[in-house]
């Protein structure tokens, strides 16, 4: 679903895979950075689809862009709420709620993206907003990961136990993920920074993972945490 607004995404990466993926939301492409590949790169997809650019100062794109670096480069698009679907697993799903800090989204998403998640179902009260600096932090991974806002996370879950997906909590107390059958369809449930996840999400769940901590530190952070279990799945289902 897309939405009427404009936004203002930054960084090389974000702004290189818009141009690649969704050249059609983009308006205008600011560009301050030095002449050289990344810079040509850019201006060469601009080119390709008749995307204008617009050379700035450092100092008018560091105004522009306040809330995080921009590596020289940004452009003005559409706002979309939900991005185009992606040739992820199918049968492989996230689905994560409270997660609060828009760096720690980003990343999480990135490895979403990376493990070949089809779809990752955000709870919308209490998760950080889809922002520029996740989109930073992301890497470009928010141009092909089809992400989708959510109301009510014990409903979703329902739903696609209906479609007979099999539903694994993240929990630091939870059985060693090369001890469950993580193949089929699988839709894994991340919790937030602070808290993890929700009661009602855990009674839900089939089964809750985790990973054992041998260490001194008592746990992951979030992104770590989803790279090994997700690619754990992978592991299991190649």
């Amino acid at each position: 679903m897309e939405a009427n607004s404009e936004e203002l995404i930054y960084g090389y990466h974000p702004t290189r895979e818009a141009l690649r993926h969704r050249p059609h939301t983009l308006k205008e492409v600011l560009i301050s950075a030095r002449p050289g590949k990344r810079r040509a790169e850019v201006e060469s997809l601009c080119k390709r689809h008749r995307i204008r650019v617009t050379g700035v100062g450092g100092a008018r794109l560091d105004e522009l862009v306040s809330t995080g670096r921009h590596n020289g480069f940004a452009a003005r698009c559409q706002s979309i709420s939900t991005v185009v679907r992606a040739s992820g697993d199918p049968d492989l799903k996230v689905l994560v709620e409270d997660v609060q800090d828009p760096r720690n989204l980003g990343a999480l998403l990135r490895v979403c993206e990376g493990a070949g998640v089809s779809r990752v179902l955000l709870r919308d009260r209490g998760s950080a907003p889809l922002t520029p600096a996740v989109t930073r932090t992301a890497a470009g991974a928010t141009e092909w990961l089809d992400v989708e806002r959510v109301v009510n996370s014990s409903r979703e879950i329902e739903s696609l136990k209906a479609e007979g997906f099999w539903v694994y909590g993240s929990d630091a107390a939870g059985e060693p993920p090369w001890e469950v059958d993580l193949t089929g369809k699988v839709l894994l449930c991340l919790g937030g920074e602070e808290k993890g996840l929700r009661a009602q999400t855990r009674k839900v769940c089939d089964r809750l993972v985790g990973l054992p901590m041998r260490g001194r530190v008592e746990s992951l952070n979030l992104a770590t945490a989803a790279s090994a279990l997700l690619y754990e799945a992978i592991r299991q289902r190649n």
